[in-house]
C-alpha cells in the first residue's frame, strides 16, 4: 500500500536557485526580525540589513535576466520572463526608497523600527512571490504576505486613532476581497482541472464548466481589482492612505500595487488567451477585457475628479493613485488585445514601465510630504504648504517636478509611462480600446487641476503663520536624488529600460 501511494507522488524539483532571489529578501527580513528581538532600536543596522539584501537580490535576478532562459523547477510553479523579472526589479526599488524616506519617520514618530524593516521585506518578498507566481497558489501566497504586512503598517502607529482605523478597514476590506479572489481561483480550478496558469490557457479552449470559468474569472477581478484600487473596488483607498503613516501610504501606493498588477496580468492575459474556434474562451475574453476596459475609464474619471475636491495632500495622492491604476489598465486591455506575441510583451512591458515610472514619482512626492507633515502628519492640508516655495525652494521645486510627471509633462517619466501603456489599446484597432485612450487623454488634462494647485499653492499664496524649513536627514536626501534622477532619465533616456523590460529572456543578454 505504501509503495502504492509513493508511486502517485510527483517529484517537485526543488530548484532553490529559480526562487533565490526571493528567499534572499525573505532571509534578510527574518535576520532583522531576529536582530532586533535581541539589540532593539538600532534603525541604522536593521535599515542596512535590508538594503543589502535588496541589493543581493537586485543582482541575483539581473544574473538571471542574462542567464539560462530555460531554468525550471517546482513543478512549474515559478514563472522565468521578463514579466516576473521587470516587476521584481520595480518592488526592490520601491522598498529601498521606502527604507531610506523612513529614516526620518522612525525617528519623529518613536515606532518599533525593526520591526517596520522586516515587515517591509516581508512584504517584499510576498510582492516578488506574486510576479512570479505561475500558479494561482503561488499567487496566492504571495498575496496573502504582501497583505498582513501591510494591514500591521498600515496600523504601526499605534497611538494615532487614524493609523488604528485604516489598519482595520484595511484588515476587513482586504479579507473580503481576498475570499472572492481564492473563490474565483477554485471555481477556475473547477472548469479547467488546474491552478497552473500555461495549463489553464490551454484548457481553457475545451472547459468542463464554462459557467465556472466565467464566474471565477469575474470573481478574480473583485480580489485582484481591490488590491490594484481600481473603480468600483477603490473604496478602501482615501481612509486607508490617509490614515497609514506617509512613508508606509507611499509603499502601499507603489509597490502593492504594482504586485497587483503583476499577478492580474499574468492570469487574465497569459491564462485567459483567445482561443480561436473556442466559444468559452472568446466570450470570456471578451468579457474581461470589457470589462477593464469599463473600469479603466471609470477609475481615471473618479479618481481626478474626486482629487480635484480633495484639501488633504495625502487624500489627494490617494485618488491620484486610483487614476493612475486606471492609466495601467489602458496598458492592460492592449495587451490582452494584441494579436502576436510580440505586441503581447510589449504591452506586458509598458504596463511594468508605467508602474515604474509611477513608483519613482509617487515615492519622491511621498518623501516630501513625510518631510514636512510633522509627527502624526499633522501639517498634511493644502493650506499648511502656503508660501513654502521661495522659503524651501529646493524642497518646493522637487515637489512641483514630482507633480508635473505625475501629470505627464514632456521629459518626465510620467510622461514616457502614458505614452507607453496608451499606444498598445490604440494600435489594437477596436473601438472601445480607441475611446478608452481618449478618455485618458481628455482625463490627464482634467488632472492638471489638483497637482497644479499645489505648485500654485506653495508658490502663489501667502502664509499667515510662521514656517521653518525642516532638517533633511541623509537617508531622506539620497531618496529624494535617485528620484529627481529617476525621473528625468526616465523621461528622457528611457529607451534601454523599455528595451530590457519587453525583450525576451533568450535575449536579454548584458552587453
Amino acid at each position: 500500500m505504501n509503495l502504492l501511494f509513493a508511486a502517485d507522488l510527483v517529484n517537485p524539483n526543488a530548484n532553490i536557485s529559480v526562487i533565490l532571489p526571493e528567499l534572499v529578501v525573505a532571509v534578510a527580513g527574518v535576520i532583522v526580525m531576529l536582530y532586533d528581538s535581541f539589540v532593539p532600536r538600532q534603525r541604522l543596522v536593521t535599515g542596512a540589513i535590508s538594503l543589502i539584501g535588496l541589493a543581493v537580490s537586485a543582482v541575483l535576478l539581473a544574473s538571471m535576466w542574462s542567464g539560462d532562459a530555460n531554468a525550471t523547477g517546482w513543478g512549474g510553479m515559478i514563472a522565468h520572463d521578463s514579466l516576473r523579472l521587470s516587476f521584481s526589479f520595480v518592488f526592490l526599488f520601491v522598498t529601498a526608497i521606502t527604507i531610506l524616506v523612513s529614516t526620518v519617520w522612525v525617528e519623529r514618530e518613536n515606532v518599533p523600527v525593526g520591526e517596520y524593516h522586516a515587515l517591509l521585506m516581508f512584504a517584499t518578498f510576498g510582492m516578488m512571490l506574486m510576479a512570479a507566481g505561475n500558479d494561482l497558489v503561488v499567487i496566492f501566497l504571495g498575496l496573502e504576505t504582501l497583505s498582513i504586512s501591510t494591514y500591521v503598517m498600515a496600523g504601526l502607529r499605534r497611538g494615532d486613532l487614524k493609523s488604528n482605523e485604516s489598519s482595520i478597514k484595511y484588515f476587513v476590506l482586504g479579507s473580503f476581497a481576498s475570499a472572492f479572489l481564492l473563490y474565483g481561483m477554485a471555481l477556475v480550478y473547477g472548469a479547467t482541472g488546474t491552478t497552473n496558469i500555461p495549463q489553464i490557457a490551454s484548457n481553457i479552449a475545451n472547459p468542463n464548466f464554462p459557467a465556472l470559468l466565467l464566474v471565477g474569472g469575474a470573481m478574480m477581478i473583485v480580489g485582484f481589482g481591490f488590491k490594484a484600487a481600481v473603480v468600483p473596488f477603490h473604496v478602501w483607498t482615501p481612509d486607508v492612505y490617509e490614515g497609514a503613516p506617509t512613508p508606509v501610504t507611499g509603499f502601499m501606493a507603489a509597490g502593492p500595487k504594482a504586485a497587483a498588477f503583476a499577478s492580474f496580468v499574468r492570469v487574465f492575459v497569459l491564462g485567459f488567451p483567445l482561443v480561436a474556434g473556442s466559444q468559452a474562451a472568446g466570450y470570456l475574453h471578451e468579457s474581461w477585457l470589457t470589462a477593464l476596459s469599463v473600469m479603466a475609464i471609470l477609475s481615471m474619471t473618479l479618481g481626478n475628479v474626486a482629487a480635484i475636491l480633495q484639501n488633504n495632500v495625502k487624500r489627494m495622492l490617494a485618488y491620484s493613485s486610483i487614476a493612475h491604476a486606471g492609466y495601467a489598465l489602458v496598458g492592460f486591455v492592449g495587451a490582452g488585445a494584441a494579436t502576436t506575441a510580440t505586441q503581447r510583451d510589449e504591452a506586458i512591458a509598458a504596463v511594468a514601465f508605467y508602474m515604474l515610472t509611477y513608483a519613482v514619482t509617487n515615492l519622491g512626492a511621498f518623501a516630501i510630504v513625510t518631510l514636512l507633515s510633522q509627527k502624526n502628519d499633522r501639517r498634511a492640508d493644502f493650506d499648511d504648504y502656503n508660501g513654502i516655495g521661495f522659503k524651501a525652494p529646493a524642497l518646493s521645486f522637487t515637489l512641483s517636478l514630482f507633480m508635473l510627471s505625475l501629470l505627464g509633462l514632456p521629459l518626465t517619466a510620467g510622461f514616457m509611462g502614458k505614452v507607453l501603456v496608451f499606444r498598445p489599446a490604440l494600435e489594437a484597432g477596436d473601438w472601445l480600446l480607441t475611446f478608452v485612450v481618449v478618455g485618458a487623454v481628455v482625463n490627464t488634462a482634467i488632472s492638471a487641476y489638483y497637482y497644479l494647485r499645489l505648485v500654485v499653492v506653495m508658490f502663489f499664496r501667502e502664509r499667515t503663520t510662521d514656517w521653518v524649513e525642516p532638517k533633511m536627514p541623509a537617508g531622506l536626501a539620497a531618496a529624494l536624488l535617485i528620484t529627481v534622477i529617476g525621473v528625468f532619465y526616465f523621461g528622457i533616456f528611457s529607451d534601454q529600460v523599455i528595451e530590457r523590460f519587453s525583450r525576451p529572456i533568450t535575449e536579454a543578454r548584458i552587453k
